[in-house]
């Protein structure tokens, strides 16, 4: 294909809420361009950007897809235009954000039927947090329920009045055949299911009004952008054309003006429209001037480089593919510099040389060959020994380092089981390679109950990354709720004393201790003091008295959890010269321990999550009785941008089905997060019933066994 220089290359993500067409928009895009043969569709598992088997399935966008599309706009240069089809369900947001550090525009999808929805502001809060320009697009004006003027309506309430259309429909809901140009006035009229390109023709006498309307607001607000525009728009009542488009496209990067463009997928409407003002407006990678790195891998100090062919190469992985053919793909942004085909570069965060064969582009899962890449430009290389997402390779000669996107803590675990012996062989290594694809998945095994855990940022990721591991790797595993790590502690004191005294023939044994236990504050641990004087015990036989409580302990009193938060201090004791030994003080500790534990009050403690609940304002009332009844403690909340962010802390043994029941009291609008917190009394009807349970299991291992 042909090699684009940077003022010739557009790179933007399509973001939005999940199910308000993003996936489509870019089919139809790629179909007006000539990229693909056929309009895709989500239906029936066509579209270009959802090609993995669960995405298939599922019909929903899992991880972000890539495309490009070649595109020369009127009286313009060919363009490239990367695409990168981000996801839109809450729990891959983090891919999406990912993506979008790749990117210098970002292309908001909002759903002509709905509007604004909650994840259409998260993606509007990240690429305000990384001032990435955006470009709003209304897509689904063909829907029976869609309303144009509601949505752009919903947009300027929620983030201002920078929000400006750039086109009118004409028609509405399944009448939808076209859009009038508000920059250069005009009209462009398609065939539904065409083959996206529009003809032009004038603009209709009912829409003269409206048209006049909206390009003098359009100017106003570019002028007010620009203190020169603004002068020329008093002088002369208007801005010229050329300034105009020169004028919105700064604005546009300077994130002071938000266009409005309306597009329907499905009868491929407003696709060329789209794919001109992206062409004309949307900011090129060189544009920026410069980008700021580090020194360091960690804590370095900054360090800019150059956006321009002519700086030195550097490239960050901001993606890893596990494909079961073609092995790992890392897909990479040049960042300055350019890229060939079979060149060794130097990965700085591992410091290892990798050869780059096999250079191309991703149109879907297709992989298209380049010989080489420039600065801005978003390529993949197949099978690189030890790049992984957020590495930084280049010339070795002029090390940078780029700041990768933070992975997600994992809102909720499952305890994982292989179905079978052949299975738990493959596991590690089927999951070893979906990590490093999806750093938002993590595989754990906890020290107290043993358990594998695999966690995600919800069920469904879960579940999803099961399914693939029985279709890609065809490794069968089950998931259940993992089982609580439950821990148990003292409320009172206690004053005991440890004797073992056995005779038998030869040496006997004999360890004598005498101990007090009290509680200490939660989340210490264990103490233990040394309070002997005078030789009571003699100092080789103490450590053994702290190792018998201390296994004691791990072992349990009430219902096999390990004791915590407890101090236990040696003052007295006795010996024998003859029949003492280590092992007899250490059975002497765990027997002090266990008459302790009968005195001082044993209690469970129980682990508390923080939890971060966010929905829609009017749930939030169903979402905070919902949380008392799980015993939770409302910590606050706070409203933003139309959502409630509740703010409790929650014991994890009722979070363990909270996301299909958050899914199922919002409408699927709502998302929560979690992370331990500390251990805290469980109260007495609920204690009884976890030591009666866990009691009963040991029971019945101990008779299999």
């Amino acid at each position: 294909m042909k090699i684009y220089d940077p003022i010739h290359v557009r790179n933007v993500a399509i973001a939005g809420h999940g199910g308000c067409g993003k996936t489509s928009l870019v089919a139809a895009a790629l179909y007006t361009a000539g990229a693909t043969p056929h309009q895709g569709r989500v239906e029936d598992g066509t579209a270009p950007t959802d090609h993995d088997e669960q995405e298939i399935q599922r019909r929903i966008s899992i991880s972000t897809g890539l495309a490009y599309a070649e595109w020369s706009g009127p009286d313009r240069a060919p363009v490239k235009i990367n695409l990168a089809d981000t996801p839109g369900q809450n729990i891959f947001l983090h891919d999406a954000t990912a993506a979008m550090t790749a990117v210098e525009a970002v292309v908001l999808a909002i759903d002509a039927a709905s509007g604004v929805q909650v994840q259409t502001t998260r993606i509007w809060e990240y690429a305000e947090q990384r001032q990435i320009p955006v470009i709003c697009v209304i897509t689904r004006a063909d829907h029976d329920h869609a309303n144009v003027e509601r949505a752009i309506d919903s947009l300027r309430e929620r983030f201002g009045r920078g929000i400006c259309p750039v086109q009118l429909p004409i028609g509405e809901q399944r009448g939808f055949q076209g859009v009038v140009d508000l920059v250069t006035p005009g009209a462009r009229l398609y065939t539904s299911g065409g083959n996206g390109k529009a003809r032009s023709v004038a603009v209709d006498n009912a829409y003269e009004d409206a048209t006049k309307a909206g390009h003098e607001a359009l100017v106003e607000l570019i002028a007010e952008a620009d203190d020169k525009l603004m002068e020329e728009f008093f002088e002369k009542g208007t801005i010229p054309p050329e300034h105009l488009s020169s004028g919105m496209h700064e604005a546009i990067r300077s994130r002071r003006f938000f266009p409005v463009l309306i597009t329907a997928a499905a009868p491929n409407i407003g696709l060329d429209a789209l794919l001109d003002f992206i062409a004309a407006y949307a900011p090129y990678p060189t544009e920026a001037g410069e980008i700021t790195g580090s020194q360091a891998a960690t804590d370095g100090q900054p360090l800019t480089r150059k956006i321009t062919d002519d700086a030195p190469l550097s490239m960050f992985v901001f993606k890893t593919i596990a494909d079961p053919f073609a092995g790992r793909l890392s897909v990479f942004k040049v960042r300055s510099g350019k890229v060939k085909n079979d060149e060794t570069v130097l990965n700085y965060n591992r410091q290892t040389p990798e050869r780059l064969a096999h250079l191309s582009v991703l149109q879907g899962k297709q992989l298209t060959p380049v010989g080489e890449l420039h600065t801005g430009d978003i390529g993949v290389v197949a099978k690189l020994k030890e790049t992984l997402t957020g590495d930084t390779l280049g010339d070795k000669s002029a090390p940078i380092f780029y700041p990768a996107a933070a992975a997600p803590e994992a809102a909720i675990h499952f305890a994982l089981e292989a179905k079978s012996r052949a299975d738990e062989d493959k596991v590690g290594i089927a999951l070893h390679k979906m990590l490093e694809e999806d750093p938002a998945l993590h595989f754990t095994r906890d020290e107290q109950t043993q358990e594998f855990l695999l966690g995600g940022s919800g069920q469904q990721h879960v579940e999803i990354a099961v399914a693939k591991l029985k279709m890609r790797y065809n490794v069968e595993v089950k998931i259940r709720a993992p089982r609580v790590a439950y821990r148990e502690t003292i409320l009172g004191k206690a004053d005991v004393q440890g004797r073992h005294k056995k005779q038998t023939g030869g040496h006997g044994q004999f360890g004598d201790c005498k101990i007090k236990m009290e509680p200490i504050p939660r989340g210490a641990g264990f103490e233990f003091v040394n309070d002997i004087f005078g030789g009571a015990i003699p100092k080789n036989y103490i450590p053994a008295v702290e190792k018998g409580i201390q296994e004691s302990a791990k072992r349990g009193y009430l219902a096999g959890f390990p004791v915590v938060d407890f101090r236990a201090i040696l003052y007295d004791g006795s010996y024998h010269d003859v029949d003492s030994s280590e092992m007899a003080f250490k059975i002497a500790g765990s027997l002090a321990f266990k008459k302790a534990m009968e005195a001082a009050r044993p209690a469970l403690l129980e682990p508390i999550m923080a939890v971060e609940v966010e929905a829609p304002e009017e749930f939030a009332g169903d979402l905070i009785g919902d949380l008392n009844a799980r015993r939770g403690r409302i910590e606050g909340m706070v409203p933003r941008n139309g959502s409630e962010y509740i703010k409790a802390h929650v014991p994890l043994s009722e979070m363990l089905a909270y996301q299909s029941d958050l899914t199922a009291k919002t409408q699927g609008r709502g998302s929560f997060h979690m992370h331990f917190s500390h251990y805290d009394l469980v109260p007495a009807v609920q204690a009884e019933k976890i030591i009666a349970k866990a009691r009963a299991e040991r029971g019945a291992v101990a008779e299999e066994e």
